[in-house]
Formats: C-alpha cells, structure tokens, sequence
C-alpha cells in the first residue's frame, strides 16, 4: 500500500491528545494542508487549536524536498513556538519517520513524528519534543483525509 499522506496532495484533519511534563493531556484538533509543485518541492502547513484549555494554538509551516522514487527527504519548517528548524524524514512501507532539530536553541530541542498507515484515508501519529535528553511533550492523534 503506497503512502497518501505527504505523498500525495490532501487536506487531512486530526484530532489527538497533546500531553506535557507532569500535567493532564489536553485535547487538541486541527488540520494539516499538504502541496507539491512540479519541482518535486512540498510544502505542508499545519494548526492545532486545543479544546477547553488556555493554551494557545500552534502552527508550522514545512518546506521540503524528495526527488522521485527516493525514500528520504529534508525539510526547512517555522513553528510559531520552536521557531526555525530542520530535518529529515525517511518513507519506510507501513510509516513515515520524521527527526528535527532547533536551530539555535539554547535548550537544544529536538524532535521526532511517526506517522503510521490505517487505510488510504487514515493515519495515526505520534510524536514527542526533547530539550537536551528529556522528553518534554507528547502528542497523538488520528489524522483523516478530506
């Protein structure tokens, strides 16, 4: 089965828990627009919107760039709370695993996503954000394409 998400053009929701150190999970909903040109460049942009909490939304922005049939790629993104980072991303047959970093970031945050197949129209995601070698937050969610 071939991957649709990031792949492929599409406009996905989600909704999932986002948990922090030592407090209660807050739930969350968004959505995740995703566009190629023909240049093999991609951009993918994503909000997030928590439900019956304070905290505010977040939202980033992806730059990137897989050549076809190559099963890794990089990606520039501007988070409105990590501010610039990069990374990379490896397509394998059931996920997709992405790894990044802040740039410039005294706290040296890092972070992970995997992204795994249901169904063509269903994905389930889990990611965390590391400072240094401490796991700072969670998230998880059910991703639907639209």
């Amino acid at each position: 089965m071939a991957h649709t998400f990031l792949l492929e053009p599409g406009r996905w929701l989600m909704q999932g828990s986002w948990l922090e150190r030592n407090s209660m999970p807050v739930t969350f909903k968004g959505m995740t627009l995703v566009v190629w040109n023909q240049d093999n460049w991609f951009s993918m942009a994503t909000k997030l919107i928590f439900l019956d909490s304070d905290r505010s939304e977040i939202s980033f922005q992806y730059k990137g760039r897989m050549d076809d049939g190559d099963r890794q790629y990089t990606f520039l993104l501007q988070h409105n709370l990590l501010g610039q980072v990069e990374g990379e991303g490896w397509i394998c047959p059931d996920t997709i695993v992405q790894r990044y970093w802040v740039l410039s970031d005294r706290q040296r945050r890092s972070g992970f996503e995997t992204l795994h197949k249901i169904s063509e129209t269903h994905y389930y995601l889990t990611s965390g954000i590391l400072a240094g070698h401490f796991l700072t937050s969670t998230m998880e969610a059910s991703l639907e394409r639209h």
